[in-house]
């Protein structure tokens, strides 16, 4: 089905008003929508004001997709499986998302940006939108706007969003409480399989997709496929209402997708059935709500002209030794002068 043309929308030179970013997010256009997240992704404090506001406009049209979160080890063929499956449910009649967290350099702050060249065929879809975001310094390399991106492609008419990770540190952690199903995808034939697993990921994920499962590999694959399902058994309790299943499949051959895919729509229905879905949402949101007070305060303490100057004089002195880390944060806490903040113990005074 071809979709309508898009709207169109001021020169990009132009600032748009909330008005016109709520409109053009709700009438589907592409364009207004790029310029929405970049938005969102601005640290300056009136593009984040606006941003709110028009959030705020566009959270009724927001909730309704499936969201589909996939980590998965490096050469394990996540953006393989990412472009067959989205275009596998392009042509089942959904409109896919992609939100993709590239690695940033630490010392430049860039970031390669290349999902769009890794998922060719999906990015010339019409019905596909790919938005590769740097992760920046934020905890586990998880872009901090990732979330309110996710809500702005599902008032743009967006059904399925699918967000992948970059596999390292607390990423997995931070994209698991954003979506409704975690899927990781692993591959066989590295050795002793479950070396290469690590437990908090076991505890966090819904679904296990073994990759590669093609050619000679098959029946490596197999038989990794009966290893992580031995250890998904020792994990999770029996009383869970949802045991995860772990899928052979092979990306490059698009077999096993739709096995997945299912799969996730078993997830969702289980939970719906023990009034857990909602409540999984609703706990996401009010810990998203925490994660942005605390970002906050991160940046009042690092950028403020006065704290900046105490805190870089209380980083020198606990590097030195002088300073105990928590009496370190109880200066600065005390700095921001908080009504009400509970004073220190007293063997944190430095």
């Amino acid at each position: 089905m071809t979709p309508p043309p898009e709207p169109p929308i001021p020169p990009a030179r132009r600032r748009l008003s909330a008005e016109q970013y709520v409109e053009g997010v709700l009438a589907r256009s592409r364009g207004v929508l790029s310029r929405f997240i970049t938005l969102i992704e601005s640290r300056r404090a009136d593009d984040r004001d606006l941003a709110r506001r028009v959030l705020n406009e566009l959270l009724p049209h927001t909730g309704q997709s499936i969201r589909l979160g996939i980590t998965g080890v490096p050469g394990a063929g996540k953006s393989t499986l990412i472009e067959a499956l989205g275009l596998n449910l392009i042509h089942a009649g959904h409109r896919v998302a992609v939100l993709t967290i590239d690695p940033s350099s630490r010392v430049t702050g860039g970031s390669i940006l290349g999902d769009k060249t890794r998922m060719e065929r999906l990015s010339l879809e019409p019905n596909a939108y790919i938005r590769p975001s740097p992760s920046g310094a934020t905890l586990g390399g998880v872009a901090r706007s990732t979330r309110e991106t996710m809500l702005a492609c599902e008032a743009a008419g967006f059904d399925v969003v699918l967000v992948e990770t970059v596999g390292v540190g607390q990423s997995e952690t931070t994209v698991a409480d954003m979506v409704d199903t975690f899927l990781a995808v692993l591959i066989a034939g590295a050795g002793d399989e479950l070396q290469g697993i690590k437990r908090g990921l076991i505890e966090m994920i819904d679904l296990l997709a073994v990759n590669k499962a093609d050619g000679s590999n098959r029946p490596h694959v197999l038989r990794a496929v009966n290893q992580y399902r031995n250890a998904l058994r020792v994990m999770h309790p029996p009383e869970s209402p949802w045991q995860p299943p772990v899928l052979a499949c092979s990306a490059l051959e698009n077999a096993g997708l739709d096995a997945i895919w299912n799969a996730v729509l078993d997830h969702r229905r289980t939970l719906e059935r023990a009034g857990a879905f909602q409540q999984r949402r609703q706990g996401q949101a009010i810990r998203w709500m925490w994660d942005l007070v605390n970002d906050h305060l991160q940046r009042i303490l690092r950028e403020a002209p006065g704290l900046a100057t105490l805190a870089t004089d209380l980083e020198s002195g606990v590097r030195k030794g002088e300073l105990t880390a928590s009496a370190a944060a109880d200066r600065l806490i005390d700095a921001l002068g908080l009504p009400g903040a509970p004073p220190p113990p007293p063997s944190d005074r430095g």
